[in-house]
């Protein structure tokens, strides 16, 4: 006899398991099929996020930072602390003593909430039934009420650059160097690729940064994106735009990297090479020819806005059906989707996700850009503020950057917000609430900020959108 369940969850990353334990909250049966297993072979519970993802590059990013702080940034406080060194196996072992912590966390979150954890691979058969292949090969039926698939998604490779676990290392690899490697080279220069490269540059690497498109962060607002690029380019990564990868070569235990740009073609040697020019949904083999469920063009799973698929009593969420790869995003998926199941009218607001960029300075935005406004023929305002007139930003030391503000120009209610610099994660979240509130920049304006805070930059931004700003002097606006 087969197992059955109200719910089966395939995949245990953040939408995954954030959608079995809301479902098992609201008094769903619910089991979750994950085929991660750590090296005892049990199953690992957390998916890419907390495994290979989010939280290690994070603690990755922490120490390299704090790293780069006691050598280089300390003695403007009048701190002198001599030689400084980085033991790199005591720093991926706090980062492996992090995720093993949170992914037995989540463990402890199943049992408490009785969410049945089954260990194999999981595709979905007609008649929203589960079949479950575990590592040695053996088959069982898992009969689901509703199915939920929160398969995540891999990093894209690309045929000029294959992956070695080497030399040449994707995503995962970059976060296991055992030492600094001495000459870095980085494909792409999108979110994980600056992160990454961040990382080892801060440690002391040379880093050279190739990016085959002609702009830098184009999703960005340009502004912002201008200004990141300048702060980068200062802390030493070798950005170059416009560069095409070709082909690499293993030679004398170094990668030989050849590209072309507008300016002829190129070679580059280096010690490492990461590979992160973004990631696919892993939605192959996730789901039987007669089960109804549908991909688009891209090779994401279609879904209408509750992430109904088209096969009935089967939903999809995260970075298997369309909008950003964002953990955060798939996690409130699987909020509205387990509420929906249980019969709550439950839907999700997509123009209030934001998305954060973890270098330092952070890079954080929610909503239009300005660019994006302009094209849509939204009539607009907008209001920047700099951290370098932050007295808080000052003080820290910590003062790149800036505050951008956008509302609409009859409303006032705001469009966006994009920041650079420092907290900045934190700091657009306070617009994501006003966002989902339909706030103005008005209300932010009328908003009292402590002082002296980092947040007063969004409120002063807030007050520069009609020419308010009290401790910058204000642009004179457009009649």
């Amino acid at each position: 006899m087969s197992d059955k369940y109200d719910v089966v969850v395939i995949g245990a990353g953040p939408a995954g398991y954030v959608a079995a334990i809301k479902a098992a909250q609201l008094g769903l049966s619910t089991a979750c099929v994950e085929q991660w297993l750590d090296d005892k072979g049990k199953v690992r519970l957390g998916g890419t996020c907390l495994n290979v993802g989010c939280i290690p590059s994070k603690a990755l990013l922490d120490s390299s930072h704090k790293y780069h702080e006691a050598k280089a940034e300390l003695d403007v406080h009048g701190i002198a602390v001599g030689d400084t060194t980085i033991d790199v196996p005591a720093m991926l072992g706090r980062k492996d003593k992090i995720v093993n912590q949170l992914t037995g966390g989540i463990d402890g979150l199943f049992k408490h909430n009785g969410v049945t954890a089954i260990s194999g691979s999981g595709k979905v058969l007609a008649g929203a039934n589960v079949e479950v292949t575990d590592k040695d090969g053996n088959v069982q039926i898992v009969e689901a009420g509703k199915v939920i698939i929160a398969a995540g998604s891999v990093p894209v490779e690309i045929p000029p650059a294959p992956v070695d676990d080497e030399y040449i290392v994707d995503s995962t690899g970059a976060l296991e160097f055992r030492q600094v490697p001495e000459r870095l080279g980085v494909i792409g220069a999108g979110v994980i690729g600056l992160e990454l490269g961040s990382v080892w540059s801060r440690l002391g690497a040379e880093v050279v940064m190739l990016e085959a498109l002609d702009e830098f962060l184009p999703m960005m607002d340009q502004q912002i994106a201008r200004e990141s690029g300048k702060i980068f380019k200062k802390q030493g990564l070798d950005i170059r735009l416009g560069a095409r990868v070709t082909g690499t070569e293993i030679k004398d235990g170094k990668v030989v990297v050849s590209y072309s740009s507008t300016d002829g073609e190129h070679s580059e040697t280096f010690d490492k090479l990461i590979v992160a020019v973004g990631r696919r949904p892993r939605s192959g083999e996730l789901f039987s020819s007669d089960s109804g469920i549908t991909l688009d063009e891209r090779g994401y799973i279609f879904v209408n806005d509750f992430c109904e698929t088209e096969a009935p009593n089967v939903y999809a969420i995260g970075d298997v059906v369309r909008g950003p790869m964002l953990a955060h995003k798939g996690s409130e998926e699987g909020v509205m989707v387990a509420e929906r199941i249980h019969g709550k009218p439950a839907q999700m607001n997509y123009d209030c996700i934001p998305s954060v960029i973890y270098t330092h300075p952070e890079v954080a935005a929610v909503g239009k850009t300005e660019q994006e406004l302009k094209a849509e023929g939204v009539p607009y305002k907008s209001g920047t503020f700099p951290f370098a007139a932050s007295g808080r930003a000052l003080a820290a030391n910590d003062s790149d950057g800036l505050v951008k503000m956008l509302s609409h120009e009859e409303t006032d209610r705001v469009l966006g917000c994009h920041i650079v610099g420092p907290s900045a994660a934190d700091l657009v979240q306070q617009v994501v609430i006003a966002m989902e509130f339909g706030s103005s920049t008005e209300d932010l304006a009328l908003t009292v900020f402590a002082h002296p805070t980092l947040s007063e930059a969004v409120h002063e931004a807030a007050l520069a959108v009609d020419g308010q700003a009290i401790h910058i002097a204000n642009r004179k606006k457009r009649k």
